[in-house]
Formats: structure tokens, sequence, C-alpha cells
């Protein structure tokens, strides 16, 4: 059986919690962007980021997180704290860089909150979508320059699709 990836928000002590429970892909990075703008700028500084359901991560959710966390820099706030990776996702993070923007814990030192609420999934028109998508991967790219091999066809490629549309 599919598990339908899903996003959980709450909070803990003054501490934002978020959890991917499924996949971490593009298909709800959106929904992680705009939670973490709208509690930035309600003043909230301290975030943790759980793990410990999370099957895998895309590129573009991952480059979702590193523009976050250049976000949170911007505004003065704590580094991201990342808890539970598997193997796998610790893996992933490090090889892009990552793991330089994250603090990447193996347990979660606070207490979780006692409930979570999904976050509201949002469908982006396809303009959008593929504006996120690109935003993401630059993201990867200014993380660690070494990225710029990787996804370079996947920026182009993107530039191109958001040009043609914006002609039409």
């Amino acid at each position: 059986m599919i598990k339908v990836p899903s996003i959980l928000v709450g909070s803990s002590g003054g501490t934002l919690w978020m959890k991917v429970d499924g996949r971490g892909d593009f298909q709800n990075c959106s929904c992680v962007r705009e939670f973490f703008q709208r509690m930035i700028s309600k003043g909230h500084r301290d975030y943790v980021l759980d793990l410990a359901e999370c099957e895998l991560m895309d590129s573009t959710f991952m480059g979702t997180l590193a523009a976050v966390a250049f976000h949170l820099r911007e505004k003065g706030c704590e580094m991201l704290r990342i808890v539970r990776a598997n193997t796998r996702n610790h893996s992933l993070l490090e090889s892009l860089g990552l793991d330089n923007l994250f603090r990447l814990e193996p347990a979660a030192g606070d207490p979780p909150p006692h409930s979570l609420h999904t976050a509201g999934a949002n469908e982006q028109p396809p303009r959008e979508q593929r504006s996120t998508i690109l935003s993401a991967h630059e993201a990867l790219v200014e993380a660690d320059p070494r990225n710029a091999v990787r996804f370079q066809d996947v920026i182009e490629y993107l530039r191109h699709e958001i040009a043609e549309m914006d002609a039409t």
C-alpha cells in the first residue's frame, strides 16, 4: 500500500515542529515553504524538522529546505534542526552539501508536541509549481556551488518552460 505523504505541524515549548510522514517531494514543498514563511513573519525563531517517518526526499524538497534555511538566517532565527533522519536522507543532505545549513541531530533533544496538525496542502498552478521547483534547485546551487553541475539541466529546462509560459 502506498502511503499518502503529509506534512504535520505543531509546537512544543516555543519550538515549532514539522514532521514529514511519507515522502518529502515537489508535491508538498509549497506548503512547507508557506508554513515557514508564515511562522517566521509571526516572530517564531526555533524550528525542528522531524524526518523519522520520511521515506525519502527529492531534490525539490531538499532545495526548499535550503531556501528556508537561508530565509531563517536572514531573519536571525536559530538554525533549522533536522532530527531523526534515516541513513539515506542523512546521506542525501550531506551529498548536496546541505549539512552545513542545518543542525542534523540523530534524536530529538526536545520533546515533540503532543499533537500535530496536517499542514494545508495547496494545489499550485503549473507556472507557479515550476517556479517553486526552479527556486528550490537554485537554492541547492547557492548552498553548494558543486551542485550546479548536477542541476544545470533542470534549471535551464525550467527557466525555458517558464519563459514559454510567460510568452503565451
